[in-house]
């Protein structure tokens, strides 16, 4: 089977990504389907897994990918033998029936990520779960692989932990990166006023030219005066943030009293300096996110199927995959970067 595989950690990842003929079979579990894959695509998740991923204790080498679309050839004895031959779009977080931690009655689900602790989609064949797949018919197989990961990761984090609202102001920082993007497309969806960063200009005129309301230059300083000027000293009712670091105040900073910073990553530092005074005295909310339930993953790919388009900032085919890797490692992408296998 080929499959791009990362080799061992290590930086710059893509250096030790290679693409090979002969990874081998997957078997299946009752439960579980073979999808020959159509298209992948990759996220940060990739490049921390070839980082190295501490206290996971990864093997290499391994087979990332936690985005895949792509045609069901086998399944389980307990799977309805109706899925063969459907196309299907994974959710890449497989929720755990026996929990590793203590349960509470609001704790979320523990998950198990397909391309993080299990073998993933950059491959010709992945396997998954069949609860953990949507039939999405004859949708384009590499626009669905970029929607879905990150278009979960920001529904969950919008519309079920934020509780967005049409009409409110949303502040994304880090236009360009998948789940940013993804965040603008449902904000828009809601007819939100959208306020976007970057350290790059011309991804910022992308932006614009996708129809952000606002934009702001990141030039190493607090930005968040500028954010209250645009919002008449208001501040921003949401803001999604995944960089973290030297980000996280400004964004605290730029939050409407009774605001809401909703954060899914931390690329940039996770202990960032933050404003306890202003946390509480204007009863701002800080929420963490990860991933999206299957029930989240209906509602989200039901935009993609009214049309909704995923922003791709480029398609390679499979055995170029080092050369997608290093498309994502520079940073210098707008959207997602998409294996295509078939």
């Amino acid at each position: 089977m080929r499959a791009a595989i990362i080799t061992n950690e290590g930086t710059p990842v893509s250096k030790n990504v290679q693409f090979i003929d002969d990874w081998g079979e997957y078997q299946i579990a009752s439960n579980e389907i073979l999808v020959k894959t159509e298209a992948s695509a990759l996220n940060h998740l990739d490049l921390w897994v070839g980082i190295g991923m501490p206290g996971l204790g990864l093997e290499y080498p391994r087979v990332s990918g936690s985005d895949g679309c792509g045609i069901v050839t086998s399944v389980g004895k307990l799977v309805d033998e109706s899925w063969m031959g459907k196309r299907v779009l994974l959710n890449a977080a497989v929720k755990q029936v026996e929990s590793v931690l203590p349960k509470t009655s609001t704790a979320p689900e523990d998950i198990r990520m397909i391309g993080e602790h299990d073998n993933g989609t950059n491959a010709e064949y992945f396997v998954a779960p069949v609860d953990n797949v949507l039939d999405v018919g004859d949708l384009d197989p590499v626009k669905a692989a970029a929607f879905g990961l990150a278009h979960l990761t920001a529904w969950r984090m919008l519309c079920s932990r934020a509780r967005l609202q049409a009409g409110q102001t949303v502040l994304i920082t880090g236009i360009g990166g998948g789940a940013a993007l993804a965040a603008f497309n449902i904000s828009k969806h809601f007819g939100c006023k959208t306020i976007v960063t970057s350290r790059h200009q011309w991804k910022l005129d992308k932006a614009s030219e996708l129809g952000a309301s606002e934009t702001i230059l990141d030039v190493g300083e607090d930005w968040s005066r500028t954010v209250r000027g645009l919002t008449g000293k208001r501040g921003v009712d949401i803001c999604v943030d995944s960089v973290g670091g030297l980000l996280h105040l400004p964004c605290i900073k730029s939050l409407a009293r009774g605001g809401t910073l909703v954060t899914c990553g931390c690329t940039a530092g996770a202990a960032p300096k933050t404003d306890l005074a202003r946390i509480f005295w204007n009863q701002l909310s800080v929420l963490g996110s990860t991933m999206g339930d299957m029930t989240e993953f209906r509602e989200v790919v039901s935009l993609l199927h009214a049309g909704m388009e995923p922003v791709i900032d480029s398609i390679h085919d499979a055995q170029n995959a080092s050369e997608a890797f290093a498309r994502l490692e520079s940073g210098d992408q707008f959207g997602k970067v998409v294996l295509r296998w078939t």
